[in-house]
């Protein structure tokens, strides 16, 4: 099984690419089943769950061609089935997101319970009620979604709690929908944005996204589009909390400073000096040791789930006491233990972690349990004395575009162990 080696040494110094979204990718990738026309999609991240994702739209019949470039154009024209298959399933909780464009484009689809990081529940039953109020007959059972429809009918989702795939699936299906769909409760967040975005490239008329409400005009047919996707702010983050943490300079391009206000208030609150242009952020700590910060997080524009993990690390090394207080998912604390293991004085009270900062950590054995946590592990040895070794690293590879080579670009030493 792979792993990561991790030398703890000085501050972080350098510059890196942020890749494309994957929280972006997947859908998009998912909306070319709506159309019988080609969609080619740039700036497409090379993960884990990309593949997996083409593996699940080549195994529906669509023919996917990956450029040098790794530009993905996916011609969905003849499908020869509508099955998303558990062994494809199991290892990615946004193959849900077939569900919806297959019963709007084909009028039937069947599609294992998802899998996923093991973090909380995630239920689809939004998504199904979504889908059941739009026309569509659905039985759930053997561990599948069994949905049935004629042509979907425009109506108004009321969504019990906010949730992002629900609000993708739903406005996928809605346009091809007879009449308007207005979703009420909808997630706000870039990566819903994005996905309208290319949508409306395709010849949906979508308008709202970014807000709560979102209003959807369902049209007879989708065309042919290309889109490019929007840079990871996850990632993005993930690398500025690196540059901090490490007391360093980092510099990220390719990505956009307006997806991060929440987090790059933080990391101003933590000491960082923060600087933005139109594609670049930068960090810079002046080698001083930073400040604990108390986050809670929250649906978008709120502080996001998906960077507590790594400011639970960012606040192990941090002059003070911080509490890191997790409001989206009652099981994302899994990166405690193993930052436990390297020395950090962490306390867990229901859902929240109080953090008390160390100067330095140490080097121990660690396991990632989910992606996030896997992040985090990474760049706590970053501060941590002698060679920390992370294990079960295909968490990291679903959702960080080679980071190893990476963090080595920024002075990291790093290197996989393929053992």
């Amino acid at each position: 099984m792979k792993k990561l080696a991790i030398t703890g040494g000085g501050p972080l110094d350098g510059e890196v690419r942020a890749s494309g979204a994957k929280n972006a990718t997947l859908p998009i990738l998912c909306a070319a089943l709506l159309s019988d026309q080609p969609l080619d999609i740039s700036n497409v991240p090379h993960l884990e769950d990309v593949t997996t994702t083409n593996r699940l739209l080549g195994q529906l019949g669509a023919d996917i061609t990956i450029d040098e470039k790794y530009g993905v154009h996916v011609h969905a024209q003849n499908l020869t089935s509508h099955e998303a298959p558990y062994e494809l399933v199991k290892t990615m909780r946004a193959s849900i997101l077939v569900l919806g464009p297959l019963l709007a484009r084909h009028g039937a689809a069947r599609v294992a319970l998802p899998g996923g990081c093991a973090i909380g529940a995630r239920p689809v039953d939004i998504h199904i009620a979504g889908l059941r109020k739009m026309g569509a007959t659905i039985d759930v059972e053997a561990g599948f979604i069994d949905a049935k429809a004629g042509r979907l009918q425009g109506t108004r989702i009321v969504m019990e709690t906010v949730t992002v795939t629900g609000t993708e699936n739903l406005m996928m299906a809605a346009t091809l929908a007879q009449g308007e769909t207005v979703l009420e409760n909808a997630a706000r967040e870039p990566e819903v944005v994005d996905l309208a975005d290319c949508l409306r490239a395709m010849g949906a008329q979508i308008e709202g996204d970014g807000t709560t409400t979102i209003r959807i005009q369902g049209v007879d047919a989708l065309h042919a589009a290309k889109h490019r996707v929007v840079p990871d702010r996850i990632e993005t983050g993930t690398f500025l909390v690196a540059g901090v943490l490490t007391q360093g300079r980092v510099k990220v391009r390719d990505t956009r400073p307006s997806l991060l206000d929440a987090v790059l208030g933080k990391l101003e609150t933590a000491g960082a000096e923060v600087s933005t242009g139109d594609d670049w952020i930068e960090v810079n700590m002046h080698g001083q040791r930073p400040r604990a910060v108390s986050v809670h997080t929250a649906p978008h524009p709120a502080f996001p789930t998906d960077m507590q993990a790594q400011f639970c690390a960012l606040n192990a090394v941090a002059d003070g006491v911080g509490t890191v207080t997790e409001n989206v998912f009652e099981n994302r604390f899994m990166h405690v233990p193993e930052l436990q293991r390297m020395g950090a004085d962490i306390s867990l009270e229901g859902n929240t972690a109080i953090v008390r900062g160390q100067p330095r950590l140490k080097s121990a054995p660690v396991m990632a349990t989910d992606l996030r946590a896997s992040a985090s592990l990474v760049i706590a040895a970053l501060a941590a004395d002698g060679e920390t070794v992370v294990d079960r690293i295909y968490h990291i590879d679903r959702g960080y575009e080679c980071i190893e080579e990476k963090l080595a670009q920024l002075g990291a030493k790093i290197r996989r162990l393929n053992a």
